[in-house]
């Protein structure tokens, strides 16, 4: 029997360097309690590129001003939701080359805002223990020196964290 999968669809910004990378607080979600990268999903009709520059300044409290596009993958795993038992997370990776404003340890919350905050966070310190499986793609191309891989990712488990890693 084939496995139904929930589908998620986003766009998300890497904000980062050879050192460190731009993360939020997850509040929500399959990643809730973990780092994950800035972004999510379109509004109705909401163009790719509009949906990246809004998510990132809720989320983050920057303004992007410089970006583009480096890739579409997705994430598969198990994830009970609703009437869902799988996930497939679909996400479009933007390398974010400059921002203006400073970066919100704090967010404004309202319906919708899976995000507490974001930080600046060491590539080392970024794990599959503490970090979504955007984080550790983001780490990946920053570390590869900009090379991105467009195979999807299979996870057999996904644990959902009960405390907080930040």
């Amino acid at each position: 029997m084939t496995e139904k999968y929930h589908r998620a669809f986003g766009c998300y910004g890497i904000i980062g360097n050879k050192k460190d990378l731009v993360v939020i607080k997850k509040l929500g979600g399959p990643y809730i309690n973990r780092y994950d990268l800035p972004g999510g999903s379109l509004e109705d009709g909401e163009e790719l590129n509009h949906a990246l520059v809004r998510e990132v300044k809720e989320e983050t409290g920057l303004s992007v001003l410089n970006f583009h596009q480096i890739g579409v993958t997705s994430f598969r795993y198990p994830w009970d939701y609703e009437k869902w038992h799988f996930n497939q997370h679909i996400c479009v990776f933007y390398e974010v080359t400059k921002t203006d404003g400073s970066l919100a340890a704090e967010v404004d919350q309202f319906e919708g805002q899976d995000a507490l905050g974001a930080v600046r966070v060491s590539l080392d310190q970024l794990n599959l223990e503490n970090s979504s499986p955007l984080v550790l793609k983001a780490k990946e191309y920053l570390l590869k020196r900009n090379s991105f891989s467009l195979a999807d990712q299979t996870f057999k488990k996904w644990p959902i964290l009960k405390k907080a890693v930040f």
